[in-house]
């Protein structure tokens, strides 16, 4: 049984969530998130609190159960709130810089490396070594943190590269230690 799919979302004031078949759409202060779900699972609101069905015990039915009720959830709070991650540049001579819209990070290579984000999607550098990605949605943070950290990943035995906020880089010895 799922216990994550039984808990039911509480909607904030400020907050609507339109259902029409299998689209769900919040709207919020922050902005609108929309998203297609299985047919299967049922999605009511009843007096500021919404929760999500189930038809049968069914392997699949299970998994998306919890899987529904998580990602509406995420949505509800990232019209409110939204969502930010954070990255650490560390090693000699890294950096990184915004310039208009194009966030420029000179990491070891021969040239910087140029990104532009995505729509929806704000990418702030507060100092040289720190990033924060910013935006509504919380699944296209995560995505666009982690291609900014593919850049140049944490190597293991310096720790040098990109890497998010508070992660644990397990450092090897070299070859002089025994």
């Amino acid at each position: 049984m799922s216990r994550v799919g039984l808990k039911p979302v509480e909607i904030p004031s400020g907050v609507t969530i339109d259902i029409k078949g299998d689209v769900v759409t919040v709207k919020g202060p922050k902005g609108e998130l929309s998203r297609t779900f299985s047919s299967d699972i049922k999605v009511n609101i009843e007096e500021n609190v919404l929760t999500v069905a189930r038809p049968s015990d069914h392997k699949e039915h299970r998994a998306l159960h919890g899987t529904t009720r998580s990602l509406i959830a995420n949505m509800v709070e990232g019209v409110t709130k939204g969502y930010e991650k954070g990255l650490e540049i560390i090693g000699v001579g890294y950096r990184a810089s915004k310039s208009g819209e194009k966030l420029i990070l000179n990491v070891g290579y021969s040239h910087p490396v140029e990104m532009v984000p995505e729509q929806g999607i704000d990418i702030e550098v507060p100092s040289n070594t720190k990033v924060v990605v910013k935006g509504i949605d919380k699944e296209r943070v995560g995505a666009v943190a982690a291609n900014i950290r593919a850049v140049r990943t944490p190597e293991p035995y310096k720790g040098k590269g990109i890497r998010y906020e508070g992660e644990y880089v397990r450092r090897k010895e070299g070859k002089t230690g025994k």
